[in-house]
């Protein structure tokens, strides 16, 4: 069993920076997959990017690509987010969620098996 808890969100203007945290507890293998989703108000759920275990193969939504990173702390079992230059767009309830599947790569369109709550971030004009 793995769980997930996110941290970090907030309000902030557009151009600002936030970091999200996603503190991992469970063990997860090498080849399994971590990533960050968001769910906007009246829209379906987006998949921005990918990390997957031991490889560190990243996979990046265009939307985000250039301003979002995503990383790995082994040490402290936890995962980052960090969002540059932020847009109003941006705001959304944010995920992170693992899978233990290895496919030898981590789409972002995957249902994950394992979520965190959310974490709400918005962005003003």
């Amino acid at each position: 069993q793995v769980q997930l808890v996110e941290s970090g969100g907030g309000s902030v203007q557009a151009g600002g920076s936030l970091r999200l945290s996603c503190t991992i507890s469970g063990n997860l293998r090498d080849g399994s997959c971590l990533g960050w989703f968001r769910r906007a108000p009246g829209k379906g759920r987006e998949g921005i990017t990918t990390f997957r275990i031991g490889s560190g193969i990243i996979n990046v939504a265009d939307s985000v690509r250039g301003r979002f990173t995503i990383s790995q702390d082994n040490a402290k079992n936890t995962l980052y987010l960090q969002m540059n230059s932020l847009k109003p767009d941006d705001t959304a309830m944010y995920y992170c969620a693992a899978d233990p599947r290895d496919a030898g790569f981590c789409p972002r369109s995957r249902i994950y098996t394992y979520w965190g709550q959310g974490t709400q971030v918005t962005v003003s004009s």
